[in-house]
């Protein structure tokens, strides 16, 4: 088997790389979200529209509500390091870097159009930057996780042709 026959072959090695590589990618744009957008610049928590941080109460939930989301990303990040690990480990197969690069992609991708979709559009529970522009901040998070989506499917495509 060439090297090229053995990136995602289908195999279940090829298999748990995909989804390891798809997993870390959801976990580190969960990650990118709860650090840059919740923490540093401080646009929103997890369920900053149905609790207001505007007192210590609401505050405590919304920080209870955000360490739960990192503890979530944090379990998707593990797991796709072990499957990453699992399903390389003794194959002595290569993995083209753009093969790994889509896979990531496709999981951060994933997570903004997920989350985009289901919280900030459908349960309404935070926006990506709450007030008079919210709704073009939304779509953009949204526009952004399809554009990963697209890019992260045609770099996997492209490495198993």
């Amino acid at each position: 088997m060439t090297t090229r026959e053995r990136e995602m072959d289908g195999t279940t090695a090829g298999r748990r790389s995909l989804w390891g590589g798809v997993l870390l990618g959801l976990g580190l744009g969960g990650f990118f979200d709860g650090i840059v957008l919740h923490q540093i610049l401080q646009w929103h928590h997890l369920v900053s529209e149905v609790y207001p941080p505007t007192t210590p109460e609401n505050l405590r939930r919304n920080t209870l509500a955000d360490g739960l989301f990192h503890a979530m990303t944090w379990v998707f990040t593990v797991l796709g390091v072990f499957l990453l690990w699992s399903g390389l480990r003794g194959q002595h197969a290569t993995w083209r870097t753009s093969a790994f690069v889509g896979t990531l992609l496709l999981g951060w991708g994933l997570f903004n159009v997920v989350e985009g979709l289901i919280n900030h559009q459908l349960l309404g529970v935070h926006h990506v930057r709450p007030g008079p522009d919210q709704l073009a901040y939304d779509i953009g998070f949204l526009i952004w996780g399809a554009v990963m989506l697209l890019v992260g499917w045609s770099l996997m495509r492209r490495a198993a042709a």
